[in-house]
Order: structure tokens, then C-alpha cells, then sequence
């Protein structure tokens, strides 16, 4: 019986404050970053930035919450959330946004339109 590998931990990951990586990560699951990373993110899972967190570069994911700074592009299928401490500088193409008051964003917005769904005739 053959099966097909998806990687079936949901863990978090988490860089703890005080780790710096230079480079790329890739992962199944959910990140949380508290530490410095300056490389780009592809993530199936939700990318958590905490206050203390830094990252440059590239981010790809359902979702994301950021507290930290962000400089770069970040692109999410779902929700992205910038709370009061966040500072974002950046590329943001995303479905749904929520900004607590207090957050720093400087940069470009881009939301899909919503297609209407045609109505029904009525015969």
C-alpha cells in the first residue's frame, strides 16, 4: 500500500528571540518568530511575528499576525493581522486585514475584488 508523505506535525516552530537565520525556510506547519530572520518564509500554516521579532524578506502563508518589524513582501490567502506594536514596511497582498490602532504601516495594499455571485432569474 503506497501512501503519499505530507508532513502531518502541526507544531509551531518557533526562532526564539536572540537567533538570527539568514536564509530560506520552508514548512508544513505554523512559524513563530521572536528572533531576527533575513530570508524569505513559505509557510501552509499561519506565520506568527512577535514583538520582538524582526523579518526581512519574503513571506508566503494562509495567514499571519504581526507584532514585530516587517520589511519586505508578504502575500496570504487568509487573514493578516497587524497589532498595535507592528511596523510594516512593505508589499502586502492579502484577502481579509485587521489594524489595531497604534500599528505603523508604510507601504502597498492589494485585496481581490469579491465576484458577485449572478442572481438568479425569476421566471
Amino acid at each position: 500500500m503506497s501512501k503519499t508523505y505530507e508532513a502531518e506535525n502541526r507544531l509551531p516552530n518557533i526562532i526564539g528571540q536572540g537567533t538570527k537565520i539568514v536564509g530560506d525556510i520552508e514548512t508544513n506547519g505554523d512559524l513563530r518568530v521572536d528572533g531576527v530572520i533575513e530570508g524569505n518564509i513559505q509557510s501552509k500554516g499561519k506565520v506568527v511575528l512577535g514583538a520582538s521579532g524582526s523579518i526581512k524578506g519574503t513571506i508566503k502563508c494562509v495567514s499571519a499576525e504581526i507584532s514585530g518589524q516587517f520589511d519586505g513582501k508578504l502575500e496570504t490567502t487568509e487573514l493578516l493581522s497587524l497589532r498595535n506594536t507592528s511596523v510594516f514596511k512593505g508589499e502586502m497582498s492579502i484577502n481579509k486585514l485587521s489594524i489595531e490602532p497604534g500599528a505603523i504601516f508604510n507601504g502597498t495594499c492589494n485585496m481581490p475584488e469579491k465576484v458577485a455571485k449572478p442572481q438568479e432569474v425569476k421566471k
